[in-house]
């Protein structure tokens, strides 16, 4: 009982402070275009330390460490992937993006292809977007759920309510203007909270940062390249893995493109692509050393690690004082910032979409009362359907959520990659009717390859499912293609 006072009154006093900051903002602006597109006056340095708390998110902050006693250090292929993406989208998609001067990013398939390929885009987007977000919600709310609401007979609903309602009530009157600096700030929590739950593993060990360091260059789970190419974590699937899944879950994600054209200027978005692209890898370094530290932890008290693996591990550890009494501070702000920073763009982007590509309020078919109405409306319909997700994982629990998240990212962003690669690269119109079905048809396929490639062929498949996906759907847009 006295954890949950603890974590209740850092969440109430967190929460105050976000929504200071996000009326500060708000004051000045709050229109479609201050919710829309910040005004395109966001500085590029803001922009890009507030994406890292945004792409971090609770599921990083609970699983990546959960993860290291399956996979080792392997995780950092895929991030040294992801650098690489960034520069794709720095060099390739955001000249793109800004010299068309879009608002959602999948209007671009509207002029490349037609009307049909862009709401394709777009509810592709709309349901990854939803899974995604809902899956890292998810968790957090969990986490938070047993710590706080539990102890006290609040059922997990009444929890996933409550947060969500924080994330809309700073959020609904200037979104992404809001967004842009609250992240900033939730980002700087996060930060502290790592080192702070790095500190008291360190501390509950009873280690030196000389004795720890040294404790986990010997560790059997400090492995990071792998150069058997019938494993799973194989280095050039997982490199090429963590490249196209950045491409499409951040260059094609509305997302996260919707605060990176917020700034000024293509070259101020170009800057902070760079520069959040470079931050990315270290921090996920720190991630996984301290989840080598948490199962040494577990280890030493005497925890079953098999009841206690994965997800639960860090929430387990933290719940039951194996930490210290005082590690329940920086857990629950590292939990609420993460998981604050990623939902609150999403319903942010997800808000966006539907207005600009479904209902297309900013193409002159209503008046800009008529806009505001229908976005603050969409924007309550989004957290409504948003808790609907969170219910439904918690229904169908899983162990390793960051693992699902990318799983369902091969099937969902696949379509993405295959339309924008297809636009970008090859000079071929199409036949736009009929793109709906080629882009259902490839997730599918994948879907049954990925069913009999290990009865067939011995081959089990990890993230490059995204990149057989995307393919597919260059093919099929390859069949339909008109001179």
């Amino acid at each position: 009982m006295g954890n949950a006072i603890v974590v209740l009154a850092v969440l109430v006093i967190y929460f105050l402070v976000l929504l200071f900051v996000s009326r500060y903002k708000s004051l000045s602006q709050s229109d479609n275009d201050a919710f829309f597109r910040a005004g395109r006056r966001s500085h590029w340095a803001v922009v890009a330390f507030g994406m890292i708390g945004a792409s971090v998110s609770g599921v990083s902050f609970v699983s990546v460490p959960g993860w290291v006693d399956r996979t080792g250090m392997t995780y950092l292929q895929m991030c040294l992937g992801f650098f690489f993406g960034y520069l794709v989208i720095a060099f390739v998609l955001l000249p793109l993006y800004y010299r068309l001067r879009l608002t959602s990013i999948y209007d671009y398939l509207r002029t490349r292809f037609g009307k049909r390929s862009h709401i394709t885009g777009a509810a592709f987007f709309i349901v990854s977007k939803f899974l995604g977000a809902g899956a890292r919600l998810y968790l957090a709310c969990l986490v938070l759920h047993e710590l706080v609401c539990k102890p006290f007979g609040i059922p997990f609903v009444i929890t996933s309510v409550a947060l969500l309602l924080f994330i809309f009530l700073y959020t609904r009157r200037s979104g992404i203007h809001s967004i842009v600096r609250t992240d900033a700030l939730q980002t700087a929590c996060m930060l502290l909270a790592l080192l702070g739950m790095l500190g008291f593993s360190i501390k509950a060990l009873d280690f030196s940062l000389n004795d720890a360091w040294h404790f986990v260059a010997k560790s059997d789970m400090c492995r990071v390249l792998s150069w058997d190419w019938h494993d799973s974590q194989y280095f050039w699937r997982q490199f090429l893995s963590g490249m196209f899944i950045t491409i499409v879950m951040t260059g094609l994600d509305q997302d996260m493109m919707q605060k990176n054209l917020t700034c000024s200027s293509l070259r101020n978005a170009q800057k902070d692509m760079c520069a959040y692209g470079i931050c990315f890898l270290p921090v996920n370094l720190l991630f996984l050393l301290l989840g080598i530290l948490l199962y040494a932890v577990a280890q030493q008290v005497g925890v079953d690690v098999s009841e206690v693996r994965g997800d639960r591990l860090m929430p387990y550890l933290v719940n039951y004082g194996f930490l210290g009494g005082l590690v329940i501070i920086p857990f629950a702000l590292g939990i609420s910032s993460a998981a604050f920073s990623s939902a609150d763009s999403a319903m942010t982007a997800l808000t966006t979409s539907i207005c600009v590509d479904i209902l297309g309020i900013e193409r002159g078919n209503c008046d800009p009362q008529r806009a505001e109405r229908l976005r603050k409306m969409t924007h309550l319909a989004v957290m409504a359907a948003m808790w609907g997700c969170i219910v439904g994982f918690y229904v169908l629990h899983s162990d390793s959520i960051i693992h699902l998240v990318y799983v369902m990212a091969g099937y969902t962003y696949g379509p993405l990659l295959g339309l924008f690669a297809f636009g970008l690269f090859c000079r071929k119109s199409v036949r736009d009717a009929y793109i709906p079905c080629v882009a259902i048809a490839s997730p599918i396929i994948c879907a049954f390859l990925d069913y009999f490639a290990p009865i067939w062929w011995n081959y089990h498949f990890g993230y490059e499912l995204l990149m057989l996906n995307g393919l597919l759907t260059m093919a099929g847009c390859w069949l339909l293609s008109k001179d």
